[in-house]
């Protein structure tokens, strides 16, 4: 993987790390909306991730020690090594980088929504019963947290790379 390709596997996670929280933030927004346009009681949402690359591990390192050919490691990584520094050399060279992470789409939950006794609430049903959402504020506070700490880490992550970067280009100096 070349220099920048780390940032931009960094750049691709910190875009889903921001979907993920912001599905959370409405999902707590929403715990207590008993009645959307569509009818009934507001769905929990979960954000799906997948690899950006398509491609195993192992493949995508082949690809990138091979000049983005298949074939043997030997050629590709003397190749990578012989081109040097600059721009035709496969070590500093900004194309894509394999194993980025995208959201492949966000899905309501279909459990069924929480029953309580509320005979003066406008939506409540003959019974006396109102259907809310089944969010618990506990699971969407640690799904939270969670986004919140890998976001810092991909920060972290780039922060980091661009010390790397100024370290070498004081390094040719």
């Amino acid at each position: 993987m070349n220099l920048f390709g780390v940032m931009d596997v960094s750049a691709s996670a910190l875009q889903a790390e921001r979907v993920r929280a912001e599905v959370v933030a409405s999902n707590m927004a929403n715990a207590e909306t008993t009645r959307t346009p569509d009818g009934g009681p507001y769905q929990r949402h979960h954000v799906v991730f997948e690899a950006e690359s398509g491609g195993s591990f192992q493949e995508s390192l082949v690809n990138q020690m091979n000049g983005g050919s298949s074939g043997s490691f030997g050629n590709g990584f003397n190749r990578t090594l012989a081109g040097g520094f600059g721009l035709g050399g496969g070590l500093t060279a900004a194309n894509g980088a394999p194993g980025g992470v995208g959201v492949a789409g966000v899905i309501s939950d279909t459990s069924a929504p929480l029953l309580r006794y509320d005979p003066q609430h406008p939506d409540a049903g003959a019974d006396g019963f109102v259907a809310y959402p089944d969010i618990n504020p506990l699971t969407e506070m640690v799904d939270l947290m969670g986004a919140t700490r890998s976001y810092g880490m991909n920060a972290s992550a780039i922060t980091a790379e661009k010390g790397m970067v100024n370290a070498s280009l004081d390094l040719l100096k």
